[in-house]
């Protein structure tokens, strides 16, 4: 198991029984590495506020996470601000009872997110961190976006459906009707 650049680990066995409230905070040098695996421009701030709950060898997870940082626009390149502030909501597992990545599972409305975990304690940070980079907008765009994308000759949604629906042989069947 590699090392998170924002690594929180909590032992199972200095849980308890009952409730336990923390919060954790990124350094500057925590935030500037998880912006360059996440391919983000800045992080300036991430934290979580959580009440992690022991069940057996499973912990429970509630809290917030909250961060900021900038991504870079997709049509410019021009950074675009990002603030997050989500649920935070999710169990831990032992490693072995995890679903295999990449399997398909069903989910109902009660199912949490499961995160495996191996040697004895969870890692409330990179959880933290995933949960703010599954936030994030996957497609920012900053302002002059739709310009700069109609410059190089990209269409719209809009524009795309419509020049589909004049290419297509029923478009001009359906003309043929109207002599």
């Amino acid at each position: 198991m590699t090392q998170s650049e924002f690594s929180r680990l909590y032992r199972l066995d200095t849980l308890g029984g009952g409730p336990r409230a923390v919060t954790i905070e990124a350094t500057a040098e925590e935030r500037a590495a998880l912006a360059e695996r996440f391919g983000l421009l800045a992080i300036d701030r991430l934290s979580a506020e959580a009440t992690l709950r022991r069940e057996g060898e499973r912990v429970l997870v509630e809290g917030r996470v909250r961060g900021a940082g900038a991504q870079a626009c997709v049509a410019t390149g021009a950074p675009v601000p990002a603030v997050v502030d989500e649920a935070l909501l999710l169990r831990f597992v032992p490693a072995a009872t995890a679903a295999p990545e990449g399997d398909e599972i069903e989910l109902d409305s009660d199912a949490l997110d499961e995160i495996g975990y191996e040697g004895g304690a969870v890692d409330l940070g990179e959880a933290a961190a995933q949960g703010f980079a599954l936030a994030l907008d996957p497609f920012p765009r900053a302002p002059g976006a739709e310009a700069a994308l109609r410059e190089a000759g990209i269409l719209t949604e809009e524009e795309a459906e419509a020049a589909r629906q004049a290419a297509s042989p029923f478009a001009m069947l359906k003309g043929l009707g109207k002599s």
